[in-house]
């Protein structure tokens, strides 16, 4: 197969063309500048709010009475201004640290971190300011504003970012995309940027190797010619495209790549490159330049050592918190389950944990004592549908009425605060398998044994009873590669909403 430099070019198919331009529709403006220009002006009223409580309180802790009127206005005066210094320097610091930048609002915790640690900067440099010169600001004043102020802008981002993942829901604000590659890399980029659209990429076109027409992955996305710069050049010209994929693809030389970052530069459309390398969080991923090349250095996951130590003492210390401060609750629930049918209030099952050794499992019974004796039954009903792997029927006629409502809303699972707190599982990972589920792995999936089996996971809060078999294990393995704490109180987080909502809980 020749390769770019050639001049491998070929003609661009009409009608892939006019497919590529029937499915995007009507162009939309750049998603970036409307939602950046939102957050400017939300920022400095959170800012200006946050001051404005913390000036109050101290006029509340530092009454007329206490400090006489004359020092009492005199010190309100320098905290007038002050606060108008603060909001004015805290603005302009959220806008020169990149707080809004295109490439790290809209999606991942690093706008976050951002908002977060500029805040934190501009706090240690006022305090310090406040020091050299003597001004006279009350340590309330200092102490209120920065923590409130910081809170209520990770909030307002925060709830941008719910706003901002309903838009893209219905396809609005969003990266239009050109993903190009050959036809296994394309399509595996195609279908997990679809599987997640509030990442904000839609792709709207492909050009594959090899291919001039036709459509590619399970969203049909049209293929509007083969993978070279003449193609991508005709596609820019003629579809609304705001950056271009590059997928894995023996045919694009590093030269190739090149010439095409200097062609796209003149278009002003943005280069992506998406590595053969997937299922890594960014934490272990390290990029080095070294001979001009951008070398990723990838970090061995982390299984044992100070680390996972760490996780086990947190783990059993928060289950044990949680026992005292649940205790009602699951006094409650242990009082309905037993007084609305027959049979123990703990439903225990063996599951396979840590290093695949067995251990039971606690969960209050939400089933008929007689479940086990009808899953076969219920299993032939459901051979052709769901999960192939895991047993999970909707309308579950082994439920009882109080176990559907424990199930909804994961009540039925609190039990396993124990199972944390005698180290048989953590607090988040993947979820505990069944032996017989176990039988029917592929030597990959074991290593999900690699760590604790947790009561929540990204399978909790990424679909639940509703995700294929292929999606569960997928989501088991990525965690135990790339698990840390902060992921997990994250990961908790997200628990809490996802059980609110109830989606998926059967």
């Amino acid at each position: 197969m020749a390769t770019i430099e050639t001049g491998s070019y070929s003609r661009v198919n009409a009608d892939a063309d006019d497919a590529a331009k029937s499915f995007v529709g009507e162009a939309a403006p750049r998603w970036a500048d409307k939602y950046a220009r939102r957050l400017a002006i939300t920022d400095p009223i959170v800012i200006a709010g946050a001051v404005l409580l913390a000036e109050c309180f101290w006029g509340f802790v530092n009454v007329v009475p206490d400090v006489g009127w004359f020092h009492w206005t005199r010190a309100a005066s320098h905290h007038s201004v002050a606060s108008v210094v603060l909001l004015i320097v805290w603005t302009i610091s959220l806008s020169v640290a990149g707080t809004r930048d295109p490439r790290v609002i809209g999606s991942g915790s690093f706008e976050y971190r951002r908002v977060l640690e500029t805040s934190v900067m501009l706090f240690g440099l006022f305090a310090i300011v406040a020091v050299v010169l003597d001004l006279e600001l009350g340590r309330t004043f200092v102490l209120t504003a920065f923590p409130l102020g910081s809170l209520a802008l990770l909030g307002s981002r925060w709830a941008w970012r719910q706003w901002l993942g309903n838009r893209r829901r219905v396809g609005a604000y969003v990266s239009r995309a050109l993903v190009i590659g050959s036809a296994g890399s394309v399509q595996h980029i195609v279908d997990e940027i679809t599987r997640q659209p509030i990442a904000g990429y839609r792709p709207i076109a492909a050009a594959v190797s090899g291919r001039t027409d036709g459509t590619i992955g399970l969203s049909r996305v049209p293929v509007v010619g083969n993978a070279d710069i003449d193609t991508v050049l005709r596609a820019l010209s003629t579809l609304d495209v705001d950056c271009v994929v590059l997928a894995s693809s023996d045919v694009w030389t590093p030269t190739a790549t090149r010439r095409l970052g200097w062609a796209l530069e003149e278009t002003g459309t943005e280069l992506i490159v998406a590595p053969a390398l997937t299922d890594v969080a960014g934490p272990r991923m390290h990029t080095r330049p070294v001979a001009g090349l951008p070398l990723i250095h990838v970090e061995s996951p982390v299984f044992g050592g100070r680390k996972a130590r760490a996780k086990a003492f947190i783990d059993r210390v928060s289950a044990a918190v949680a026992i005292v401060l649940l205790s009602p609750i699951l006094i409650g629930v242990a009082i309905a389950v037993s007084t609305t049918s027959k049979g123990p209030v703990l439903f225990r099952q063996p599951r396979i944990g840590l290093n695949g050794r067995t251990f039971t499992m606690f969960k209050f019974r939400s089933m008929r004592v007689d479940a086990e004796d009808l899953l076969e039954e219920l299993r032939a009903q459901q051979r052709d549908a769901g999960n192939k792997v895991l047993f999970k029927m909707k309308n579950d006629p082994r439920v009882t009425k109080v176990g559907a409502f424990l199930r909804r809303y994961s009540l039925d699972e609190l039990p396993q605060l124990f199972n944390v707190l005698n180290g048989s599982m953590s607090l988040v990972g993947p979820r505990p398998p069944l032996a017989a589920e176990v039988e029917s792995y592929e030597a990959h999936n074991h290593r999900r044994f690699l760590v604790r089996p947790g009561i929540t996971g990204l399978w909790q809060v990424s679909g639940r009873s509703d995700l294929s078999w292929e999606d569960s294990v997928r989501l088991d393995l990525y965690y135990v590669e790339n698990w840390s704490v902060f992921n997990d109180i994250v990961l908790i987080m997200k628990t809490i909403r996802a059980v609110v909502r109830s989606s998926g809980a059967y």
